[in-house]
C-alpha cells in the first residue's frame, strides 16, 4: 500500500465522517425513540443501503453522467479494466466532473454561511449571518462569474456548472424538509417505526450526496471512493450506536465540516479551469480543518467543566 493511496483514503474517510456528523446526530435522535430491533434493523441494513447503494452507486452514475458517450456498462467496466481508452474518457472528463461538484459544494458551504443558525466559531460567522439575504446576491454573482469564465473555455462546463446549481437546490429543499420532518419526530408524531426507519434512509441519502461529490476532489478513482466512503460512512454508523453523546459535545464539528466543504468546492472549480494541485492538499485542508475544530471545541468543553456547567 504506497502512500498515497493510504493519505487519500484516510483524507476520504475523514471528510465523509465530519460530513455526517449531523446526519448522525439525527439517526441518534430518532432511534431513541424506536423499539431495539428496528434500531438493530436500521444500523445493519440500514448500512447495507448507505454503503452498497448510495455510496456505492452513486459515484458510477456521476462519471456516466460526466461522460454520456460511455455506456453505463463502459463506466462499470472502468473499475474492473484497464482500458485505456475508457481511462482517457474519463480524464477527458474531469474538469466536467469537479466544476459541477465544486459549484454544488461551495453553495453548500455559502448556504450554511449566510442562512443556517449554527454554533459560532468566531465573530464574523455571527456577522455574515446577520447578513443572510446577501446569500442570493452573492450565490448569484459567483455563479454568472462561473458560467462566464466556462464558455470562453468550453460551453460543457456551463452545462456542469449548472447542473452542479440545479443539484444544490434539489437537495437543499430535500434537507429542509427533512429537518421540519425531524421536529415532528421529535415532538410526539405518530409515524410508525417502519415510516421512522423510512425517514432515515432518505435523510441519509440526501447527505450522502456531499460526501460523495465532496470525494472527487481527492480523486477521480472510483473504488477508492467507494473504500474511503464506505469506510466514512460504517464509522458514523459506529458512532451513531456507541459514541454519539460523546461526538455532540463537540460543538464546532459542523463549522469544520463547512469550511472543509468550501475548501473542497473552490478547489475543485479553480481545478476544473486548468489549476492543477498535488494529491494531498484535499486530505491535507480536511485533517487540517478537523483539528482545528476540534481544538476548538475541546477549549469549550474543559471551560464549561471549568466552570461547573454540565455538558
Amino acid at each position: 500500500m504506497n502512500w498515497q493511496f493510504l493519505i487519500t483514503l484516510l483524507g476520504l474517510a475523514t471528510f465523509e465522517v465530519i460530513s455526517s456528523v449531523d446526519n448522525a446526530i439525527v439517526n441518534a435522535h430518532v432511534l431513541k425513540t424506536l423499539p431495539e430491533k428496528f434500531r438493530k434493523f436500521f444500523l445493519v441494513w440500514g448500512l447495507l443501503f448507505a454503503v452498497f447503494l448510495m455510496r456505492g452507486v452513486l459515484p458510477f452514475l456521476i462519471v456516466w453522467l460526466a461522460n454520456p458517450s460511455l455506456s453505463l456498462g463502459q463506466v462499470l467496466g472502468f473499475v474492473f479494466s484497464s482500458s485505456p481508452e475508457v481511462e482517457t474518457y474519463v480524464q477527458q472528463s474531469k474538469g466536467l466532473l469537479l466544476l459541477g461538484g465544486g459549484v454544488y459544494l461551495f453553495f453548500v458551504f455559502l448556504a450554511w454561511l449566510f442562512l443556517e443558525e449554527k454554533k459560532y466559531a468566531f465573530l464574523v460567522e455571527h456577522f455574515i449571518h446577520r447578513q443572510s439575504v446577501w446569500f442570493y446576491a452573492i450565490s448569484s454573482i459567483f455563479f454568472t462569474s462561473i458560467i462566464y469564465i466556462s464558455l470562453k473555455i468550453n460551453p460543457l462546463l456551463a452545462l456542469s456548472a449548472s447542473i452542479g446549481s440545479t443539484a444544490f437546490f434539489i437537495t437543499d429543499g430535500f434537507k429542509k424538509n427533512a429537518e421540519e420532518a425531524e421536529k415532528k419526530l421529535m415532538h410526539g408524531s405518530n409515524l410508525s417505526a417502519w415510516s421512522k426507519i423510512l425517514y432515515l434512509e432518505v435523510l441519509d441519502a440526501s447527505f450522502s450526496i456531499d460526501g460523495v461529490i465532496g470525494a472527487f476532489a481527492f480523486t477521480i478513482s472510483i473504488p477508492l471512493i467507494l473504500l474511503g466512503n464506505g469506510l466514512g460512512a460504517f464509522i458514523v454508523r459506529e458512532l451513531t450506536i456507541k459514541g454519539m453523546d460523546i461526538i455532540s459535545k463537540f460543538a464546532y464539528l459542523k463549522n469544520g465540516a463547512m469550511y472543509s466543504i468550501g475548501m473542497l468546492g473552490g478547489l475543485m472549480v479553480l481545478e476544473s479551469f486548468g489549476q492543477h494541485y498535488p494529491f494531498w492538499l484535499a486530505p491535507l485542508n480536511t485533517f487540517l480543518l478537523l483539528g482545528i475544530f476540534l481544538y476548538l471545541s475541546y477549549v469549550e468543553i474543559k471551560e464549561k467543566e471549568a466552570s461547573g456547567h454540565k455538558i
